[in-house]
């Protein structure tokens, strides 16, 4: 398991046993998206709540634990907390349209994870129940037909099917946006002064190392450097990064 994805199903383990027993702080951090602009603090607050029973919280933080690895190492832990709080915050923006619902969960932040994961392994098969065979893409596009028309529509039978929508809205923006920005280092990188020349031999050279063979450390560093190399594109390394991939490619 990765950093980011830990730390986060941890603090929202323990908000989970801490909230249960204590109502007054239940109610000073449940999201109602009518009183957002007295209680601004909800919009984040409420992603780490979480209904009584714990098939609501299994249900998200298994989501994030399924997704949230690979996605993490892949943007590195900065941007993968930028997609999680982009998908919480938006959902809880969205929920807006329903002022007085009380809305609590961490589903927004998640779904915006599960977007990212199709967006990056779309043809990844998700085992629905266990059972059902699903690519990664055709289950968050049912997820996001869930989000509309679902439970009788948006709002309907206790699922905050507004925030929903909004943790793939959120989600979505924030790739884009990071994936533009990715593209402004590349080219920067790319047109910077002795800047070395990295060829499609060289890339193929790096993807061929033994991984297996690494030391457990190595094996992250080049998980790590061979992910900047999709996202950013392969000028985007550093020297240093350079000679850490040719140390151990034939």
């Amino acid at each position: 398991m990765t950093p980011w994805v830990l730390r986060l199903i941890v603090a929202t383990v323990v908000m989970h046993f801490i909230a249960s027993s204590s109502p007054e702080l239940s109610r000073a951090l449940v999201l109602v998206p009518g009183l957002l602009p007295v209680r601004p603090w909800t919009a984040v607050s409420y992603m780490f709540l979480h209904a009584p029973g714990v098939s609501h919280i299994l249900f998200n933080m298994l989501t994030l634990f399924m997704f949230g690895p690979p996605l993490e190492r892949r943007l590195g832990g900065k941007r993968f907390l930028m997609l999680y709080f982009a998908g919480g915050i938006a959902g809880a923006l969205f929920s807006i349209a329903t002022p007085h619902v009380a809305i609590l969960g961490a589903s927004a932040a998640t779904f915006a994870v599960s977007l990212g994961f199709a967006r990056y392994w779309p043809d990844s098969i998700i085992l629905i129940w266990g059972i059902i065979p699903v690519k990664a893409w055709i289950m968050v596009g049912l997820m996001t037909l869930l989000a509309l028309f679902g439970a009788g529509g948006i709002g309907g039978r206790g699922i905050a099917h507004l925030a929903h929508l909004g943790g793939f809205a959120g989600g979505w923006i924030c790739l884009r946006i990071m994936e533009r920005m990715s593209g402004a280092v590349a080219f920067r990188a790319k047109a910077a002064p002795g800047a070395p020349a990295v060829s499609p031999d060289d890339v193929t050279r790096w993807r061929g190392v033994k991984f297996d063979a690494m030391h457990p450390v190595n094996r992250e560093e080049y998980q790590r450097v061979l992910a900047k190399i999709e996202v950013q594109g392969p000028s985007s390394i550093s020297g240093e990064e350079r000679t850490f991939l040719d140390r151990f490619a034939t």
